[in-house]
């Protein structure tokens, strides 16, 4: 029976002997096609061997070889070469494998390759803002607005004016020449990254308020409310748009924010955009310069600096000096915190210090009364399980007895 290289494979069988190198052979079956073969096998169409020598006419039966025991490299023999961008080993290939490891036989007529993804399916996975515009959503916003969002939604992260808060990035503020400073340099200041100073694109600000603003309960910002904020921060960040300063009456929207240029805009290298970036980034390495990689690597014939000392050491200090590093021991009693107050400062008093991440603020009576009346079995399942906008217990890694002692204490606190 003569088969063509257009007929559909309908079924396989697997008759597969390895070497170390990858080498083996495979008997044609009904339905079989060259390149199906070739496919399921992971081999390249040139490199198998057909009996009659004619690739477009094969038969049932036909046992076709592929790879060669003597040609491919043995494993373990690397032959690398140090040319790898990071600096890493780059390998050779031989017969369609990485020279550094044996072929996997396992067979592969059970795996899944999944399917095309629909046209509704790619347009709800591409939210992506691009700095050309695509992507931007319609809407508008005010800076006064965005003013009164950011001090409801942000301040309590980010601090009032976006100068920072404890553990999140500072958005407005430093300057750009505070970038050329390095951590190295004694007496100078870390370099202050922020909107103003760091970022070279606005689409990156929108897109994140966007997706993951608040934090506590991200996706929940109108169009308008986005591009408010966005323009708050662009003005906190003393940025013009055609020359014009953005006052409090200034309306962001879809067409003028194409107008906003950053201050770092071009000050970015190398130019990773394009379809040069990869080669200016290879380029860009391989200057040891550029990276601080000067000089040449010395680990003999050192020069030996004279150690400086005390010359007149002050020792009669109260209290003594100590290279103990222990807190002080908290003592229990009146003034001290429960162990339920300090988990509740260390994992839920971000949120529930205040209302403006969306829940109900300690101390707050009202707003206590209203959770306490579902029931104090629904309360804490909504604790421990998570509810709305918060993770299951506040994201932090506690007991469901530690997240009921820490309701239990906010409760308490808020009579």
């Amino acid at each position: 029976m003569k088969l063509t290289s257009k007929l559909i494979a309908a079924s396989a069988a697997l008759a597969l002997t390895s070497t170390l190198a990858f080498a083996g052979s495979y008997t044609v079956q009904a339905g079989d096609t060259l390149a199906g073969i070739a496919s399921k096998l992971g081999v390249a169409m040139s490199g198998m061997k057909v009996p009659s020598g004619n690739s477009d006419a094969i038969n049932v039966g036909d046992v076709l070889t592929y790879g060669s025991s003597t040609s491919s490299a043995t494993v373990g023999s690397y032959n690398g070469t140090r040319d790898a961008l990071d600096g890493g080993m780059t390998y050779p290939r031989a017969n369609g494998i990485d020279t550094a490891y044996r072929y996997n036989t396992q067979a592969m007529k059970k795996l899944n390759y999944g399917r095309v993804p629909t046209a509704n399916e790619l347009k709800a996975w591409d939210k992506d803002i691009m700095p050309d515009g695509t992507g931007l959503p319609d809407g508008e916003g005010s800076v006064e607005e965005g003013d009164e969002l950011y001090e409801a939604q942000c301040g309590s992260c980010h601090g009032e004016f976006g100068a920072g808060g404890k553990g999140y990035p500072t958005l407005a503020g430093g300057s750009r020449e505070s970038l050329k400073n390095q951590r190295t340099c004694p007496g100078m200041d870390a370099p202050k990254r922020s909107i103003g100073t760091y970022w070279p694109e606005v689409s990156t600000l929108i897109w994140y308020i966007r997706d993951a603003m608040p934090y506590a309960h991200p996706k929940s910002l109108t169009n308008n409310e986005i591009y408010a904020l966005t323009a708050y921060l662009l003005s906190a960040n003393d940025i013009k748009i055609d020359g014009q300063e953005m006052d409090d009456e200034f309306v962001l929207n879809r067409k003028n924010i194409m107008k906003v240029k950053l201050p770092n805009h071009d000050a970015f290298y190398p130019n990773v955009d394009g379809p040069n970036g990869i080669e200016n980034v290879r380029a860009f390495f391989k200057d040891r310069k550029n990276y601080g990689a000067v000089g040449v690597r010395c680990m003999s014939n050192c020069k030996k600096e004279p150690v400086l000392r005390i010359g007149m050491e002050i020792t009669n200090v109260v209290p003594a000096y100590s290279t103990v590093r222990d807190l002080p021991k908290e003592v229990e009693g009146a003034g001290s915190k429960s162990a339920a107050e300090k988990m509740y400062d260390k994992s839920c008093s971000l949120c529930h210090k205040t209302d403006a991440m969306g829940a109900p603020a300690v101390g707050d009576k009202d707003a206590w009364a209203a959770v306490v009346e579902q029931g104090m079995d629904t309360v804490h399942k909504h604790a421990i399980n998570g509810f709305g906008g918060m993770p299951p217990k506040g994201g932090a890694d506690l007991t469901d007895e530690q997240v009921i002692d820490i309701v239990k204490f906010m409760v308490e606190s808020s009579k």
